[in-house]
């Protein structure tokens, strides 16, 4: 498997994949044909049982992601050409397995939506993560203002979303939008052992609890927890499971195999 976009750079190796957006001269800020490759690799690793772990980041030192490439947005022939894009937000969606956002720079517009679609985010020291677009006379449409007041409240949402200002890796960490925040040079190593172990866990558990989490964001409590049990159960039947309870009775590590 390799990546078909040079902007996009992919490896795999010991069931963790690595998504690198690679336009550091234009801050990582994608475009459409970088979009749709995002879509293609995502439906990939969902379809690969060698993929159990996701890193996303961005190359250099300055900026994980600035969203999407403005200079492009004027080329859509109307504004419901634009609305009906593949949008690259979406496209990380689409992934099963889960995803794990290592931001080492400026995370800004759709780069905010791209990290708030992962299920797990790291910082490196100098990350910055912003909602800038009311500054340019519009607002987020991948998600930012969902997704980002269900992970800091409703009131540190509108703060950044009405002010457009950015906020500092220690105050991201202190409003829960993002789990650890590390220096620049630990970010990769730091998100590469997160991603290992996640790896080395049952893999269809691991699944299971990523659509657990987005269960419990959109249902009412009661279909969250009855939607949680019936997941637990079909967990409960695959071989894996087996493998688990086997091992816990043998006092040895487990050997998952995804079945």
């Amino acid at each position: 498997m390799e990546s078909t976009v040079p902007e996009i750079g992919w490896s795999l190796s010991d069931h963790v994949a690595v998504i690198t957006l690679d336009r550091p001269a234009k801050l990582n800020a994608v475009t459409a044909e970088m979009s749709a490759e995002l879509m293609r690799l995502a439906d990939w690793c969902n379809g690969s049982d060698d993929v159990r772990a996701v890193i996303i980041t961005g190359s250099g030192d300055r900026a994980f992601c600035v969203g999407s490439d403005i200079a492009e947005l004027d080329a859509y022939a109307t504004p419901w050409d634009f609305r009906n894009r593949a949008d690259y937000c979406d496209s990380l969606r689409r992934l099963r397995k889960p995803l794990i956002a290592a931001v080492n720079g400026w995370a800004l517009g759709g780069g905010l939506e791209t990290a708030l679609t992962c299920d797990i985010r790291i910082a490196a020291e100098s990350a910055r993560f912003g909602a800038p677009e009311i500054k340019l006379g519009w607002v987020g449409g991948g998600g930012m203002s969902a997704l980002l007041r269900a992970s800091i409240g409703e009131s540190n949402a509108a703060l950044m979303l009405m002010t457009g200002d950015p906020i500092t890796a220690s105050q991201a960490e202190r409003w829960h939008l993002v789990s650890e925040v590390t220096r620049p040079e630990d970010l990769m190593d730091r998100a590469h052992a997160i991603a290992e172990v996640v790896a080395s866990r049952a893999p269809i558990a691991a699944e299971t609890a990523k659509a657990n989490l987005r269960a419990a964001a959109t249902m009412p409590l009661d279909q969250a927890m009855t939607y949680e049990r019936d997941l637990q159960t079909v967990c409960f039947a695959t071989e894996d499971a087996a493998e688990g309870r086997a091992a816990f009775r043998e006092r040895r590590p487990a050997v998952f195999q995804r079945k």
